[in-house]
């Protein structure tokens, strides 16, 4: 197997460019070697087998989705309070908004997980250290709320950016205040 990693990272994004557009169906490795323009083959050469390169993009998916390190050192700078909570899920809405492409990686990921048992003993742990990160990062930080304000607010945030993303419900709020309402009533004051 070929070791280069900036070359494996190219061909991650590739296969996660690949997959939000074209779904899982259309995520080979001759697809992914067309929007990397490389070689035909090297898709292959780096990820062997198609679990391989799923746990792949299963894994950069989280990296290209990661906090700028200039924002996390001016949020952390704050008192932990529920209003920074809010700014940090605020943050997380314009990382996905700014690559929309990710999310929808991750969701055709997650929804072809419900239908192979392969996919979804690959995707979970990453998923699982992902969340754990987040539970880990919220505790270290003092912010308010728990472990279960943070799973709540994964999942309404994922739903309120679905929604985004694709045919919307009509809702009359908007993401920046719809993610202050549900940290407001989410998460307990101090």
């Amino acid at each position: 197997m070929a070791k280069n990693p900036a070359r494996r990272d190219e061909l991650s994004d590739a296969a996660l460019a690949v997959l939000a557009d074209s779904g899982l169906r259309g995520l080979t490795h001759r697809a992914v070697d067309a929007r990397a323009a490389v070689p035909g083959g090297t898709t292959s050469n780096y990820f062997p087998s198609r679990a391989a390169l799923l746990a792949a993009i299963a894994e950069r998916v989280y990296v290209r989705l990661q906090p700028d390190p200039a924002v996390l050192r001016a949020l952390e700078a704050q008192p932990p309070t529920r209003a920074l909570f809010t700014e940090y899920m605020r943050d997380i809405v314009r990382r996905v908004r700014a690559e929309p492409a990710m999310l929808i990686a991750l969701m055709e990921l997650r929804l072809e997980a419900t239908r192979s048992a392969e996919l979804a003993a690959l995707l979970q742990p990453t998923l699982a250290r992902a969340y754990r990160f987040d539970v880990e990062y919220h505790a270290a930080g003092g912010l308010p709320g728990g472990e279960d304000e943070v799973a709540l607010l994964h999942w309404a945030i994922e739903g309120l950016l679905l929604d985004e993303l694709g045919p919307s419900m009509g809702a009359r709020l908007d993401a920046d205040a719809a993610v202050a309402l549900l940290v407001e009533r989410l998460v307990p004051e101090r």
